[in-house]
């Protein structure tokens, strides 16, 4: 054996990656494999079949494999991050029983009635409606109600992680850092939630149909026989319980103390932290359990963040992505150069990301104010950037308030975080200098260095983050552009929400008016 290697997979909504890391978190080399994301039988459903997703893992670990097959024989161990908050009802033999329902879906089921303690404490606190609301969007409670068969056949219902895991390793096991999504699991406690708890009710799931649970770094079991046989992975490799692709990449850009924030610009961009203590990101939001055991992950979210960067391209940049095409570059970089010629604030250009409603914000839409005979579609693009960047600033500073910490630098990951120009405007509306690693495949990372750490190659997530994890680049803020965003932020984007929120439950009431003139 040359040098021992991880293989690590990252499982995303639109592709599966292979990659194969070596101790110093240099990646040996991968394979990405894309495909549809999910096909929808009715407006607003997003389903994919659990199968499309195993056959795009095995296709991406027999292709890197046929790549570098004298580096096979390398691997010491396998470790798996995916996507969160996708669960597949599974048989005894782990087949799925119907398609995964995705976190995009927004199917709702008939609210679930509280006991009257419960419905009486939600209430005093202002949160009955979101937990009513939580119990409605909630997956297993549609399918109980919608598909009683197929609940009645469910011998588990497991974590998407959880059916990979078991599709390597034949164990429905699922690492404590992969809970991330509507099911009832106990965020402080890190355990199963037992029918006394608050928030039961409002996901109710049999005991008996839900899995064993390990610490991140455990090993799940070995490579089988016929997973061996279709992934080409050797046989009895161990299989190493990782945890979310959010939490990853919080570890593989090592922002594991308390002077830093973690900000993934992906589909979902989110900002987070890695605390010692449970602390609620926003009253009655849970904290994550962490890759590291006995620490938390507090996370905001901007729902479909950089999403709106691709809406963007593929609605007003056609003009770059042909020039791009000509020119043998990315049609981000031509959008790169395009930001640093608007100026900061995008000329009074405001910018609120509710593109999608959230749990506090059931009836929130997305809105653009500020607009002039002076701005272009460029001022858009950097609207967008920066209206992503308000919220993000926004959830920091909440939880910066609840953990009582004072961050001192930010690290970023995500496609948006290969950017120079998304990476300096970060830097400037936070005040803060923006780190980025030697990868943007930081939950690749992250999974490779819980997976050396569970072979033992490492002794624990310090010595690990020391050797895997390079700043290779640093972004300073430019203070009068930080002004500038604050004044912003102050006087417009604060108030933004709560001036409009009316108008946004009107909107939404035409809505319910005109579908049910349809109908």
């Amino acid at each position: 054996m040359k040098e021992p290697l991880i293989l690590a997979f990252d499982c995303g909504t639109q592709s599966t990656r292979a990659i194969l890391f070596n101790k110093n978190g240099d990646i040996v080399g991968k394979c990405k494999v894309p495909f549809e994301p999910y096909f929808s039988l009715r407006e607003g459903w997003a389903e994919q079949y659990a199968e499309v997703y195993w056959e795009k893992f095995v296709e991406a670990s027999q292709t890197l494999k046929a790549k570098l097959p004298d580096k096979w024989k390398d691997i010491i161990a396998v470790s798996v991050t995916t996507m969160r908050d996708n669960c597949v009802c599974v048989d005894e033999k782990g087949m799925a029983l119907r398609p995964v329902i995705l976190w995009l879906d927004r199917r709702e089921a008939t609210p679930v009635k509280l006991p009257f303690k419960n419905k009486f404490i939600f209430k005093l606190v202002g949160m009955y409606e979101p937990m009513i609301k939580q119990s409605m969007v909630t997956a297993s409670n549609w399918i109980k109600e919608y598909e009683p068969d197929i609940w009645k056949k469910t011998y588990k219902y497991l974590m998407f992680s959880g059916y990979i895991n078991n599709k390597l390793s034949g164990k429905m096991v699922e690492s404590i850092a992969s809970m991330i999504g509507h099911l009832p699991f106990d965020y402080k406690k890190k355990e199963w939630m037992t029918p006394s708890s608050l928030t039961y009710p409002a996901f109710a799931i049999e005991k008996e149909k839900l899995c064993e649970l390990v610490e991140p770094g455990s090993v799940i079991g070995g490579i089988t026989k016929e997973a061996a046989e279709q992934t080409g992975i050797p046989e009895g490799t161990p299989l190493i319980a990782a945890g979310s692709d959010k939490g990853c990449e919080t570890l593989g850009t090592g922002c594991t103390c308390d002077g830093c924030a973690s900000l993934s610009f992906g589909t979902t961009a989110t900002v987070q932290l890695t605390t010692d203590k449970y602390v609620e990101p926003s009253t009655f939001m849970p904290a994550y359990p962490a890759m590291i055991k006995g620490k938390y992950n507090p996370e905001t979210q901007i729902f479909r963040g950089f999403w709106m960067v691709t809406w963007f391209k593929n609605e007003f940049a056609h003009k770059e992505e042909l020039e791009a095409k000509r020119l043998g570059i990315s049609p981000e970089a031509l959008l790169d150069k395009v930001l640093a010629d608007i100026p900061a604030g995008s000329n009074g250009l405001m910018l609120q990301p509710y593109w999608s409603p959230s749990l506090k914000a059931p009836e929130a839409r997305g809105a653009i104010i500020g607009f002039s005979d002076k701005h272009t579609r460029a001022h858009i693009y950097k609207a967008i950037i920066e209206g992503i960047g308000y919220g993000l600033v926004e959830g920091l500073r909440e939880m910066e308030k609840r953990a009582k910490y004072n961050i001192e630098y930010l690290t970023v990951s995500g496609g948006g975080s290969s950017s120079d120009a998304i990476c300096q405007i970060t830097a400037d509306m936070f005040g803060l200098a923006v780190k980025r690693v030697q990868t943007y495949e930081t939950s690749g990372l992250g999974a490779a260095m819980i997976g050396f750490v569970g072979a033992g190659e490492f002794k624990d997530i310090s010595e690990a983050q020391s050797g895997m994890v390079h700043y290779t680049d640093e972004f300073f803020p430019d203070m009068d552009n930080h002004k500038i965003y604050m004044l912003m932020y102050e006087r417009v984007y604060k108030k933004m929400y709560k001036r409009v929120q009316p108008l946004y439950g009107e909107l939404q009431q035409i809505n319910k008016l005109l579908q049910e003139d349809k109908k």
